[in-house]
């Protein structure tokens, strides 16, 4: 039998002190006294904390950027322009989004199980209403009265938008890749790692767009 290896945890913090305080779906995002060498699931999950860490530092620049311009300057809205609209529409939009990530952790937890009909049905929901989301920002930015050169107003929403939208995109093409993984036969059997990080990056994705959400809409009200 061939012995595991261990990694011995040389971390200056004690992190195993307070991870035993945290809730148990918190703990699998951490690293536990080194680990096995043989688990690459939790180093994989881990590491990709490590990048949405890294995507959080850009949107809060982003937001801060935001923040400081609208504190700074008066004329914020050009002359004519009445700005991002919190319209029932919109309200409708951020719903299905922020609602999608109740479908796609249970579709992931369907799949840990190994209910394979459960895990489709549940994550093309998710897809869909991703795409539903980014149909209608796409209808809003035609109806708004304002263009990405209309001043600091423009500019910023649009990027901020955008910004999201594209990750509202990859989290979306994330989806469909795994869902055509799911119909290859014994394609999940030694784990599911794909579909984890796409659910965490799922979860990002709604959480970043809470803060935009009051920013560019809340804020105008």
């Amino acid at each position: 039998m061939q012995r595991r290896t261990i990694h011995i945890d040389e971390s200056p913090i004690r992190l195993e002190k307070w991870r035993q305080y945290l809730p148990n779906w918190l703990k699998r995002f951490l690293p536990s006294g080194g680990g096995n060498a043989e688990d690459h699931h939790g180093k994989g999950i881990f590491g990709f904390v490590v990048f949405l860490l890294s995507e959080s530092i850009v949107f809060l620049s982003f937001i801060l950027t935001y923040v400081a311009l609208r504190l700074t300057h008066t004329d914020w809205l050009p002359p004519g322009v009445k700005g991002p609209d919190l319209s029932t529409f919109v309200m409708i939009n951020t719903v299905i989004l922020l609602s999608s990530s109740f479908v796609i952790q249970p579709a992931e937890n369907a799949l840990r199980r190994n209910q394979l009909n459960k895990f489709r049905f549940l994550w093309l929901t998710t897809i869909a209403m991703g795409t539903y989301f980014l149909v209608g920002q796409g209808i809003e930015w035609s109806q708004l009265d304002f263009g990405l050169t209309t001043g600091l107003v423009g500019s910023t929403f649009y990027v901020l938008t955008g910004f999201h939208g594209l990750h509202v995109l990859t989290g979306v093409i994330l989806q469909v890749t795994m869902l055509v993984r799911s119909f290859i036969p014994g394609n999940y059997n030694k784990g599911h790692f794909g579909a984890s990080v796409t659910t965490l990056f799922w979860h990002f994705v709604d959480i970043v767009w809470v803060f935009l959400f009051s920013l560019l809409y809340l804020w105008q009200a």
